[in-house]
C-alpha cells in the first residue's frame, strides 16, 4: 500500500521542481492479494489506486525490471477517453534489470548439511512459505513421484520464513506421507541459504506470481538451472529450455515431470545452469544495475 510519505515527497517534489523517479519493486497493480487477499487489503488498494495514478502521472522517469512491467505502467496511464496519455510515452520508462551482489560467490560456505542433518543431494526451494509461491503444486508434484526409483537418493529442501502457509504445508506432507523426501527449514540464516544454493542441484519457483524474482538469479550465480512458472514476470529471467524449464502455474503434472527431467539429465543441467551464470554476469548483478540506474539520474538532474 503507498504510504503517506511517498505522495509527500511527490507534492514537494512538483512544488520544488525537484524531479521525481518511480522504481517499483513490489507490484504496485499485479499483485494477486490486490483482487483477492483480504477485505481489507482489496480495498485499500480501490482507495489507493487514483494516487497511484496520480503520481505516476508526475513522474519524470520510472525505472522497471522488465517488459512486463513495462507494460504496466503503460496500460496504467491510459485515459478514460482511451487514449495514451502521460508515462506511458516510452521514454519515459526504462528497463533496468535487477541484479544480485555476485560477492556471493565468494562467500565461505557453513556447515549448512550437519546443521541440518541432510545426508543425499537435494533440489531446492528458497522463498516465503505462502501459496502464492505455489508450495501446494510443489507438493503435490513430490507426491505423484514420491516412489520414483530417481527419488530415493535425492529430496527437495524447502527454506523460507511463514507468510501464513507453514501449517498447511506440514499438514499436507503428512497427508501425502513424503517426510522422507522433504526437509523444511524455517527461518534459516543468510549464510545457510546461500550455502544451500551452492550445494543443490536445482532449485525450483513454482510461483503463481513473481514480477522479478532473485531467487533464480541467486541459483544461476552457482550455476543452478531453475524450474519456475510462465507467468508475469518469470519469462524475463528464465528462459525455457536455455537456463531452466518454464511450466504452466497450477501443473503439478508438468512440474513432476520437470523434476525428473533434470534429477536424470546431469548435463542438461549444467548446460542451463552455466547460461545462467552467464546471464548473472553480464546482465543481471548489482553493479551494472547500481551504474544503468545512476546513468537515469544523471539524465534526469541535467534535462
Amino acid at each position: 500500500i503507498m504510504k503517506l510519505e511517498k505522495i509527500l515527497q511527490k507534492s514537494f517534489s512538483k512544488k520544488k521542481k525537484i524531479p521525481l523517479i518511480i522504481s517499483d519493486q513490489g507490484g504496485l497493480t499485479t499483485h494477486p492479494e490486490l483482487n483477492n487477499g483480504p477485505v481489507i487489503k482489496r480495498l485499500l488498494y480501490k482507495l489507493q489506486t487514483p494516487m497511484i495514478k496520480y503520481v505516476i502521472n508526475q513522474a519524470s522517469k520510472i525505472i522497471v525490471a522488465n517488459e512486463y512491467e513495462k507494460q504496466i505502467f503503460s496500460n496504467m496511464n491510459i485515459g478514460p477517453t482511451g487514449k495514451v496519455s502521460g508515462l506511458s510515452e516510452e521514454s519515459k520508462i526504462t528497463i533496468i534489470r535487477n541484479g544480485i551482489d555476485l560477492e556471493i560467490i565468494n562467500q565461505k560456505p557453513t556447515e549448512f548439511r550437519k546443521k541440518y542433518g541432510i545426508d543425499k543431494k537435494f533440489f531446492l526451494f528458497v522463498g516465503r512459505f505462502t501459496k502464492i509461491k505455489g508450495l501446494d503444486i510443489l507438493l503435490q508434484a513430490m507426491n505423484l513421484i514420491k516412489n520414483q526409483p530417481e527419488l530415493e537418493n535425492i529430496q527437495l529442501v524447502i527454506m523460507g520464513v511463514d507468510f501464513g502457509f507453514q501449517d498447511q504445508m506440514l499438514e499436507m506432507i503428512d497427508e501425502f506421507n513424503i517426510k522422507e523426501k522433504i526437509h523444511v527449514i524455517k527461518n534459516p540464516s543468510r549464510e545457510d541459504v546461500i550455502t544451500a544454493y551452492r550445494e543443490s542441484e536445482f532449485l525450483v519457483l513454482p510461483s503463481r506470481w513473481e514480477l522479478s524474482p532473485l531467487t533464480p538469479l541467486e541459483g544461476f550465480a552457482f550455476k543452478k538451472p531453475v524450474i519456475s512458472t510462465n507467468v508475469h514476470g518469470i519469462p524475463s529471467t528464465i528462459t525455457h529450455g536455455e537456463n531452466g524449464i518454464l511450466i504452466e502455474d497450477e501443473d503439478f503434472h508438468s512440474l513432476s515431470k520437470a523434476i525428473l527431467e533434470l534429477i536424470n539429465d546431469k548435463q542438461k543441467c549444467s548446460r542451463y545452469g552455466l547460461s545462467g551464470f552467464n546471464l548473472v554476469q553480464q546482465e543481471c548483478n548489482s553493479k551494472l544495475m547500481g551504474q544503468k540506474t545512476l546513468k537515469i539520474y544523471n539524465q534526469v538532474v541535467n534535462i
